[in-house]
């Protein structure tokens, strides 16, 4: 076998072992983060009447969660450079999940509130943390694929934890005193601290300590990742803090707030379409919250085989915007028919195609920035992208309890329009840039 074969063949079996030990592990922690950070969404189908709260308190109290998010979310990256993977993420896991039990027992509007914003202090730089440590165990070609399977938590959330949530609320209630929707956030909030304690056995802060590889297998996948500078170096790329300044930064900030407004409205608000639109079928049986459970599981399901769909072909394509923009094509489409359905089945299909089409854009969306940051620049640029573009989570259920969810019709065209802009400032350099790199290394 020749020198090529060779490296070949040791990056296969390298990516693939990698892929095997981290993702599933790392996976299984973002759904008990999904859990625990959007349960509100369903507990509020009791927790209102229980504590005389409003549908707005609730919408507000969810949208603050992201105040404290936004405000820690690059300092807790940055913290995580500094002290490594594997000690922050521990951190930031066993926080949250005392945090969330501690929403069990809150009594009114400003307990609420407090609870949400410190959820969100909490949580602040998991999401990013986890983004920007993959960038370290896999190169660019293979990244929305291995994203995408990270990311698949996301709905996987949503299948389990939608019916279990809804199980907790029917079988719990009255147990030890206390309602259903406070042993909601109870059960599932320790998860969270145990699986955060054993991050600190199972995750190697990079791959120089990962003791499961091999020597060659470490050296070539630190090769790949090093080689990746000459690309975003040759695009005008940054690994110094003031790339926060670049305006490409900010256009990704623009395209993924358009995301982080549908799916924070589906996070918070998809149980109440779904009751609110099935009422009259589910009022003539017991088992309402369970069955609500069951339906809002079906959007969870098509995003499952879009994610994994359309990350399969933007990393065999190399395509990233142009495959964004369709897939917010589709959200629109579904978010129209969620919107204007005629019938409770429309309106739900029209929500499973409005879901599938946001989820696909999310693996494919975070191969974008590695692009041009690196270093620094990646922890806290993937950080600031990521909080700011989720202010759209502060307003989204406001928005969707005042004006209802036709808004967001505009609001997916608004990112089709920022994944056009993107491929044409953003992707189509960095292309010519790879490909000129690799004639002259050929040269």
């Amino acid at each position: 076998m020749d020198a090529t074969g060779d490296e070949s063949a040791i990056g296969r079996r390298t990516l693939a072992k990698v892929a095997w030990r981290l993702v599933p592990f790392l996976a299984l922690l973002y759904v008990f983060n999904i859990i625990d950070r959007s349960n509100v969404g369903f507990a509020r189908l009791k927790m209102t009447e229980d504590l005389s709260l409003s549908n707005a308190v609730i919408d507000l109290g969810y949208g603050l969660f992201y105040v404290g998010y936004l405000l820690f979310e690059v300092p807790s990256n940055l913290l995580l450079r500094r002290f490594g993977a594997r000690a922050w993420i521990a951190r930031i896991m066993v926080t949250w999940g005392f945090v969330s039990m501690l929403t069990a027992f809150v009594t009114g509007p400003g307990s609420y509130y407090g609870a949400r914003i410190l959820l969100g202090v909490a949580e602040a730089g998991f999401f990013p943390g986890i983004i920007y440590y993959l960038t370290a165990w896999f190169p660019a070609a293979k990244r929305a694929r291995v994203v995408a399977g990270f990311m698949l938590a996301i709905p996987i959330s949503n299948i389990l934890g939608n019916p279990i949530s809804g199980a907790i609320m029917d079988g719990f209630q009255g147990t030890g005193g206390l309602a259903g929707w406070q042993w909601l956030f109870i059960l599932e909030g320790i998860p969270a601290i145990l699986l955060g304690f054993s991050v600190l056995w199972y995750l190697p802060d990079s791959p120089r300590d990962a003791a499961w590889l091999a020597a060659d297998e470490r050296d070539w996948l630190e090769r790949e990742i090093v080689a990746e500078v000459g690309v975003r170096s040759s695009v005008g790329g940054h690994d110094k803090l003031w790339a926060l300044a670049d305006p490409r930064v900010w256009l990704l900030i623009a395209l993924y707030f358009s995301v982080a407004v549908g799916t924070n409205v589906t996070g918070s608000y998809l149980p109440k379409l779904v009751k609110d639109s099935f009422e009259p079928l589910l009022a003539t049986s017991d088992g309402t919250f369970w069955k609500v459970g069951l339906l809002t599981t079906l959007p969870s399901i098509l995003s499952v085989v879009a994610m994994v769909v359309v990350s399969r072909i933007s990393d065999s394509t190399r395509s990233r915007s142009t495959l964004i923009a369709g897939a917010l094509t589709a959200a629109t489409v579904g978010w129209y028919f969620a919107w204007q359905g005629g019938d409770p089945w429309t309106k739900l299909a029209g929500l499973c195609v409005a879901q599938a089409g946001m989820m696909a854009v999310l693996p494919v969306f975070w191969a974008l920035p590695p692009l041009f940051l690196g270093g620094v620049a990646a922890a806290a640029g993937i950080a600031l992208i990521n909080s700011v573009a989720n202010i759209g989570g502060i307003i989204a259920p406001s928005m969707v309890g005042r004006f209802g969810i036709g808004p967001l019709v505009a609001i997916m065209l608004w990112g089709v329009a920022m994944a056009l802009i993107a491929w044409r400032t953003l992707e189509w350099p960095a292309l010519r840039a790879r490909k000129n790199l690799e004639h002259n290394s050929r040269g």
